[in-house]
């Protein structure tokens, strides 16, 4: 079976991690398979939104630490080439212009909690289990970090990682890293409505709408202000009729 499932749902791609006997956890084949699907749907004109889950009973359990185990600084180049893999996969979601909708049930552990919060918009299960563990495992939530300290702000980003105890899905909504939560049956209906109807929008609109946030995220108020008044800009170039 393949590591990932690729589906389409009208103008909705569809990405399983299908690796359910380990709980999808990522080793290499996985996550460069992601890497290459969300990297083809950015591509691809017919695609307008992305919706990623994973199959069996959890999202994503982490990094395959099975793998892990045979990366050592003996081998400096193997140890480099995954974690440049890791980086890419992470980056890539918000490079992307097309909207990505995580659909969180069960475990979203370390490196699957990151790649639920690196989706655009996530919907999760009532009783997920998300959170960093890796201190439990003597290492530490590294490439992870870097979008959940922008996420969620020091105090609660620093008590995910130091405290290692997974948060449930009323937990992360309160916190702003799950959009809405729902009954872990009803988690990917919700994700593929929710995607639908960004589907639903005029493509240049929302990928400059999704460019622009990105880049008003990372910046500060007068760059980012900038970054608003050439999105305008550019609006007006596609956009017909009355400006509002």
């Amino acid at each position: 079976m393949p590591e990932l499932i690729v589906e389409n749902q009208g103008a909705v791609r569809l990405l399983r991690l299908n690796r359910p006997e380990k709980h999808n956890a990522l080793n290499t084949a996985l996550t460069t398979a992601l890497l290459d699907a969300l990297s083809q749907a950015e591509r691809e004109a017919t695609v307008r939104a992305v919706v990623l889950t994973g199959n069996g009973k959890s999202f994503c359990a982490g990094a395959d630490t099975t793998e892990f185990s045979g990366l050592t600084m003996e081998q400096p180049e193997a140890v480099l080439a995954r974690a440049d893999l890791t980086t890419d996969l992470h980056l890539v979601f918000s490079r992307m212009t097309k909207p990505v909708v995580g659909a969180v049930h069960g475990n979203a552990l370390g490196g699957g909690a990151g790649l639920a919060l690196a989706c655009d918009l996530t919907v999760m299960a009532e009783d997920v289990r998300f959170g960093y563990p890796e201190l439990r495992h003597g290492i530490v939530a590294a490439v992870v970090m870097a979008n959940l300290v922008r996420q969620v702000g020091r105090k609660h980003a620093f008590e995910l990682v130091a405290m290692a105890e997974p948060i449930d899905g009323a937990r992360a909504l309160a916190l702003g890293i799950a959009n809405r939560i729902a009954p872990a049956a009803g988690v990917l209906d919700a994700a593929l409505a929710m995607a639908g109807r960004l589907a639903g929008w005029e493509p240049a609109a929302m990928g400059l709408t999704k460019r622009a946030f990105h880049r008003a995220a990372d910046l500060g108020l007068a760059e980012a202000l900038g970054a608003g008044r050439d999105a305008n800009v550019i609006m007006r170039g596609f956009r017909q009729g009355t400006p509002r």
